[in-house]
């Protein structure tokens, strides 16, 4: 981001989400990169029974919250291959129809979102519709198509919520399935939780949450934590901070060990040619090292 930018966070009611949608669309060619964060009602069931793996379990636990609960907040934020805002600063965070007293949720996230500043009077009466939303998603030209690149953090719930606000369906019982949904619908997507786990990122031990890595790179948040436009900007100013640190040299290997994968889930870099791929970067920098 531009230094000294001004940052507009806009607020997405049902009364201008089809206004803010349009001047989205008008800017994605030029900012590709979008960088977006959910906020939802909590985690309020674990799945039972055996598991393949411990991504498997995460799998299954996604899915059984992301099918029974609602939508509270997302933000996005488009930038360019700089990590810069468009001129006017825009950010949004789309507000979702909820209500405390019909629809299921964890007493802690509600109790912190409040903190936050989420208003749930207002979502209960003015909150978007999840189906109109994720019509204008799918025309939106942010969705099935290689050019634009999602910037996410610890994402597997985040895109687990579009992921039914795109299809109206709930998630495949099967990983494999949801995996094969999310190559189609986001083609190019990182995780910058799972880039921590690179070459570069490891030696600095960076570690914890969004806002801890943030706090250890010295990237200063704009707006409210916990609110999905500020966490949405956050994670792209993170994103191309660790790119720019870390991965100045080695980015066309790095993405292609990690491009639409997601932490905690699935193979997470245990296929086998990214353990190849991650072999040989580890021997290039230690040349580079030696000099």
């Amino acid at each position: 981001m531009a230094a000294g930018q001004s940052v507009q966070i806009h607020d997405v009611w049902a009364s201008n989400v089809e206004d803010e949608f349009n001047k989205m669309r008008s800017l994605i060619k030029d900012y590709p990169y979008v960088a977006m964060d959910t906020e939802f009602p909590g985690v309020v069931a674990t799945p039972l029974g055996q598991f393949k793996s411990k991504e498997d379990f995460n799998y299954q636990q996604v899915s059984c919250n992301v099918n029974m609960l609602k939508l509270i907040q997302v933000g996005f934020a488009l930038v360019n291959d700089k990590g810069e805002l468009p001129p006017s600063g825009d950010v949004w965070q789309f507000n979702f129809m909820f209500s405390l007293g019909e629809d299921m949720f964890s007493q802690e996230s509600v109790d912190m979102l409040r903190v936050a500043g989420i208003d749930f009077e207002r979502l209960q009466t003015q909150g978007i519709s999840t189906d109109v939303f994720g019509e204008l998603l799918t025309t939106s030209g942010l969705i099935v198509d290689d050019r634009i690149t999602w910037i996410t953090f610890s994402a597997g719930y985040d895109f687990g919520y579009l992921f039914r606000t795109i299809t109206l369906k709930e998630l495949p019982r099967e990983e494999t399935n949801f995996f094969n949904y999310h190559r189609l619908l986001f083609p190019k997507s990182y995780d910058v939780k799972l880039l921590l786990r690179m070459p570069g990122c490891q030696a600095a031990k960076l570690k914890g949450g969004l806002q801890e890595i943030a706090d250890q790179l010295d990237v200063k948040r704009i707006g409210q934590r916990h609110q999905a436009g500020s966490d949405a900007l956050l994670t792209a100013q993170t994103f191309f901070k660790i790119k720019q640190q870390f991965f100045q040299d080695s980015w066309d290997k790095i993405a292609q060990i990690t491009s639409g994968h997601l932490f905690g889930l699935g193979n997470s870099l245990s296929i086998s040619h990214s353990a190849h791929l991650l072999e040989e970067l580890a021997k290039e920098q230690q040349m580079s090292v030696l000099g």
